[in-house]
């Protein structure tokens, strides 16, 4: 007996008559009896047997035309999903005290491939979180006396109350229901204690003098970025709960640096970079990584454990006391996560939390390989080494006669490139099955087709995925391979620490899964002479993410000078931020390879230098007042967001989509404008610029002098210079607050936990 195709729908004659019967009264309300023999209900039975004869054919194609029918429907075979996780890294070493760039695509040692997402800088440190926990009060009864005592030693005013230092995620272990760290602790904070690698008692000063300067920057001369790991326990929605996108948490991340007493703790606020490859959690609603700035080595600092040497140790908004001798010598810094002031956040449930951290994916990079030699002939069907491939990164590159290997274009269909003939025969374009891993080539109608004898390569591609990927935790152990950025020494041997499992590893769909979907969708030019020659080409550059281009004719910038005939500078920033600091700044082989694309085709006559911007540091405060019905968070959220996106360098924000102009200076005028037209802002009470002061090592931000003639605030930028947003500082007032009710500084917002009433202290247990 044949095996009968499936049938794509199964809606017969009948069914169809009656679905053109019902449509009557939507579309012709006056035909009130379309009874047996009437002419209209004739040519409804008419169309009904066609599509029945549509329907029965339809039914009976082979699983290849099948297949192409899905294609053209827009709804091709949904490729393998890969698994995903994040994992902490750290050197199984403890002699490597150097800090190492570790670039993208990093391969994970694992049942299954695994590679890192992002360029992860490991640094020689741990962290170790913990929380103060308060008293219960069988414990304060019993305590009462040893905490009146500590209260007399540590000469606290008022009442004091004793915690517990309660740790968190001890050896990389995740919490599996996760950890209120906000609600459960005395001063809502999470600590993350950052230690130096273990060494003997005379050697761990110097190890320590090491890690940190690592932690802040060492010998680079650019700010360090620490990837802090953080998983938050994503409670199930409670019944009829309304399910709508998570907000955002308002949180603050800090470092301990030193007061002016030298006693107690000060601290300096560590904002995440704008945009996602900085904060890939979202806000702390996601598993993710967040790329903190770290500020010089100077100003990290730890207070000392020994009460002997600083009575006020663990004592008030201090960080916890370390009373493990060997851990305490071993502290180099702290981090401390607390809320934002005024955000009304009490709760923060946290499965885990981890430093050198970096997200893994269940996919394997394969580069470089030739995939065959063309025959010259139409319609050429050529296969990728495997199947599953992730069809936004692929890069597939055809050899061409005297030019080398010319980087191709995917499209979804040959057979729609476009009405212009010439353009379509010429178009160097494939098309992608992503689950089957095969290319298709034009014909020389709809695409061209390669040149016979020439190779087909795959440039880039990574491919993989599947529910195999889904792993316990503690499957991933070490990395395997890696390339170093900016050193040329060995790969030194890499710990993995995977303290989930990895999840969302999802089978390629079959053709049959596919099918069960079709019947509710079917219910549904190279020279550079002009300024903008040099901008589109430094935009075409293979190889580089080119995100924006500023063209500077006559402009030698070594000397600054705007009036050197037969000059041409050309400004590039990539297209994402993967240098040390907020902003965007290209490195040097970005730079060389842009270079080496516009000098090929610059005249001889013209000198081309290619360049990256120079940004000035920029703080801002404000102060506004909050429209009646308007949640208080998300309104100054929006607000910082705001100002991030007017002065963001890159498309699509800035004044006019195209980034923070060049040549335009920062009005105070245009700020207030920007943020009057944020929803929920009923007034700008205030607004103060800062620029960046101090002394040399100690960088401190300085208020900006009132220089308009309209008594505002106006920052001058040079023409080859872009203001850089480093800091945001935005209150809500009551109306009628002043003239300029905005903070004249941008120091750390107090802790609105911290009872004044109360001190917190720290109790010991075995000592008590």
């Amino acid at each position: 007996m044949p095996i009968l195709p499936p049938r794509l729908d199964d809606r017969s004659f009948d069914d169809l008559l009656e679905d053109l019967l019902a449509r009557i009264p939507a579309h012709t309300p006056e035909w009130t009896h379309p009874r047996l023999g009437d002419p209209g209900r004739t040519l409804l039975e008419l169309f009904a047997w066609l599509g029945d004869a549509l329907l029965y054919r339809a039914n009976l194609i082979p699983e290849r035309q099948r297949l192409v029918f899905l294609k053209l429907l827009g709804q091709g075979l949904r490729p393998a999903q890969p698994a995903t996780a994040v994992v902490g890294l750290g050197f199984a070493q403890p002699t490597e005290l150097d800090g190492l760039t570790l670039a993208a695509g990093a391969t994970i040692k694992a049942p299954v491939p695994f590679e890192t997402l992002a360029e992860t800088t490991v640094l020689p440190i741990v962290a170790e979180a913990c929380y103060k926990q308060p008293l219960g009060e069988a414990e304060r009864a019993r305590l009462a006396e040893v905490i009146d005592g500590l209260q007399r030693v540590h000469r606290i005013d008022g009442a004091a109350r004793g915690y517990l230092v309660a740790p968190l995620f001890e050896n990389g272990q995740a919490a599996g229901e996760g950890v209120d760290v906000f609600a459960a602790s005395l001063d809502h904070a999470l600590w993350l204690a950052l230690l130096a690698p273990a060494a003997r008692p005379e050697q761990q000063a110097a190890v320590n003098a090491a890690a940190r300067r690592a932690l802040g920057g060492g010998d680079s001369g650019s700010t360090a970025r620490l990837s802090v790991g953080v998983v938050p326990a994503i409670a199930a929605p409670a019944l009829f709960e309304e399910i709508g996108p998570r907000a955002r948490v308002p949180v603050m991340w800090e470092i301990v640096t030193r007061s002016a007493n030298g006693i107690d703790a000060d601290y300096l606020t560590l904002e995440p970079l704008p945009g996602e490859a900085d904060d890939t959690t979202a806000g702390l609603t996601r598993p993710g990584v967040l790329r903190l700035p770290m500020p010089d080595e100077a100003l990290i600092w730890a207070p000392s454990n020994d009460v002997g040497e600083n009575p006020r140790a663990g004592v008030g908004d201090n960080p916890p006391r370390i009373d493990d001798p060997e851990r305490a010598a071993r502290l180099i810094g702290w981090l401390r996560l607390r809320p934002r002031p005024g955000s009304g956040v009490d709760s923060l449930k946290l499965a885990w939390v981890g430093v050198n951290a970096v997200e893994v994916d269940q996919r394997s990079t394969l580069s470089g390989r030739v995939l065959g030699v063309s025959t010259g002939a139409g319609d050429q069907v050529f296969q990728l080494p495997a199947g599953s491939v992730d069809a936004a990164g692929l890069r597939i590159e055809v050899e061409e006669p005297g030019r080398g290997y010319r980087r191709w274009t995917r499209v979804d269909d040959l057979a729609a490139l476009s009405v212009n003939a010439v353009v379509a025969r010429e178009a160097a374009a494939f098309e992608l099955d992503a689950e089957a891993g095969t290319l298709r080539f034009g014909d020389g109608v709809r695409g061209r087709v390669p040149e016979r004898q020439m190779r087909i390569r795959l440039a880039y591609g990574r491919f993989g995925g599947g529910r195999a990927g889904n792993l316990p935790a503690g499957s991933l152990t070490e990395v395997a391979g890696a390339r170093l950025v900016g050193s040329r020494r060995a790969l030194p041997a890499i710990k993995v620490l995977q303290p989930l499992p990895t999840s969302g590893g999802e089978d390629a769909e079959t053709l049959a899964a596919a099918e069960r979907r079709i019947p509710a969708l079917l219910r549904h030019r190279e020279r550079a002479v002009t300024a903008e020659d040099y901008r589109r080409l430094a935009l075409e550059v293979p190889g580089a993410e080119v995100g924006r281009v500023d063209v500077l004719p006559r402009f030698k910038p070594r000397e600054r000078r705007f009036d050197v005939p037969g000059v041409v500078s050309v400004m590039v920033l990539p297209a994402r931020a993967p240098g040390p600091a907020p902003n965007p700044r290209p490195d040097r082989p970005f730079i060389e390879r842009v270079h080496a694309h516009l000098a090929a085709r610059t005249p001889l006559a013209t000198e081309c230098y290619v360049i990256g911007c120079e940004y000035v540091a920029l703080g801002l405060a404000v102060a506004v007042v909050i429209r009646d019905g308007f949640a208080r968070e998300a309104v100054l959220f929006e607000v910082r967001e705001t100002l991030r996106r007017l002065l963001w360098p890159l498309p699509p924000h800035g004044p006019g989509g195209a980034g923070w102009p060049l040549r335009r200076a920062v009005r105070e005028r245009e700020l207030e404008v920007e943020i009057s037209r944020v929803a929920g802002v009923a007034e700008v009470a205030g607004l103060n610029l800062f620029e960046r002061g101090g002394t040399e090592g100690t960088p401190a931000w300085r208020l900006l002098t009132r220089n308009t003639a309209d008594g505002s605030q106006q920052l001058d930028l040079s023409p080859w210079q872009l203001p850089e947003l480093l800091g945001v500082l935005v209150v809500d007032v009551v109306p009628g607050s002043g003239a300029n009710a905005a903070p004249s500084s941008l120091a750390a917002l107090p802790n609105p936990f911290a009872d004044d009433s109360a001190v917190a202290v720290p109790v010991v247990p075995e000592v008590c």
